[in-house]
């Protein structure tokens, strides 16, 4: 398997006062010094950074971070992608030191979603504080999280992911979110070689105005997330998905919508996998409770006024 983990993400935005307020008052992660090119760099472990915002003339997440294992691997890797016809664009030694590399290249899949593969993380020693005390996020060796993006062409994705990245299926079903009368979706939780459930994941459907659908941090406690629920509330963020338990990763958290438009789910209590001996699962739910969506609100009120 060749992706280790989510490094960290690229987010380009008009807003990066708002992004730095979203992080560090409300998700509770650490600003640090910021770029060499001015972009505004966040921690929540002993990574040198997570989170790049760029400022820009656009809210466009530009592209998740995944970590392979050395040189060797990330060379073999860019010559898998330029022939499977993505671009491969090498970053200089002075671009990859500013993602915290020893060496980077750009890409997209298929459906356009940008990439950056790289080896050589670096750390830093000096300690992760939280502005507002939070203890501290699920890391180490399952990386930051992950992130979820949508593909209309979405076997030609998939197929990229796994065949070409070397990402392992997790979970492969299809949601019926409109009902049991609605078309199904298909969807693609895909994991890295770590223990974290899926490190990236696919909807099957149109590219969202944001370039993604969500990123996902973990905290270690239920506490923890009840205590990030209450600042969403209370700084007024407005909520894609209340409180719930997935059933194929077990996260218990909420989703949050970012100032760039795509989502944050903070959960904790999340399953950890054996990358090297697990079965490809199909569920046929989302939930095990909670996690009504924005959008499914919006559609109640709208019946509701119709009636």
């Amino acid at each position: 398997m060749s992706i280790k983990a989510l490094g960290y993400v690229v987010v380009e935005t008009a807003k990066p006062e708002e992004w730095g307020r979203f992080l560090t008052e409300f998700v509770g992660v650490m600003r640090v010094a910021d770029a060499s090119d001015g972009a505004a760099l966040y921690r929540v472990d002993d990574r040198v950074f997570r989170f790049r915002i760029e400022s820009g003339s656009r809210e466009w997440f530009v592209a998740a971070g995944y970590e392979v294992d050395d040189r060797a691997t990330l060379d073999a890797l860019a010559t898998k992608v330029a022939a499977a016809g993505r671009p491969v664009e090498w970053a200089d030694e002075a671009q990859a030191k500013g993602r915290g590399a020893e060496a980077m290249f750009r890409t997209s899949d298929p459906a356009g979603n940008g990439l950056e593969l790289y080896c050589g993380d670096a750390r830093t020693d000096a300690p992760f504080v939280s502005p507002i005390g939070v203890p501290g996020f699920v890391t180490g060796a399952m990386g930051m999280g992950h992130a979820v993006f949508s593909a209309p062409n979405f076997d030609e994705t998939i197929a990229f992911h796994c065949d070409v990245l070397g990402f392992g299926q997790t979970d492969m079903p299809r949601f019926q979110l409109f009902g049991p009368e609605g078309p199904s979706m298909g969807f693609a939780f895909l994991h890295a070689d770590n223990g974290r459930h899926h490190s990236i994941a696919f909807g099957e459907g149109p590219i969202p105005p944001s370039g993604a659908v969500h990123i996902m941090l973990e905290l270690p406690t239920l506490i923890d997330v009840g205590k990030a629920h209450d600042r969403m509330k209370r700084f007024g963020y407005p909520e894609s998905a209340t409180l719930g338990r997935h059933v194929n990763d077990e996260t218990t958290g909420f989703y949050v919508q970012t100032p760039s438009g795509f989502d944050l789910e903070i959960g904790c209590d999340s399953l950890v996998i054996d990358p090297a001996n697990w079965e490809t699962t199909r569920h046929e739910a989302i939930s095990v409770w909670g996690h009504e969506w924005a959008w499914q609100k919006a559609m109640k009120e709208q019946q509701g006024e119709q009636a």
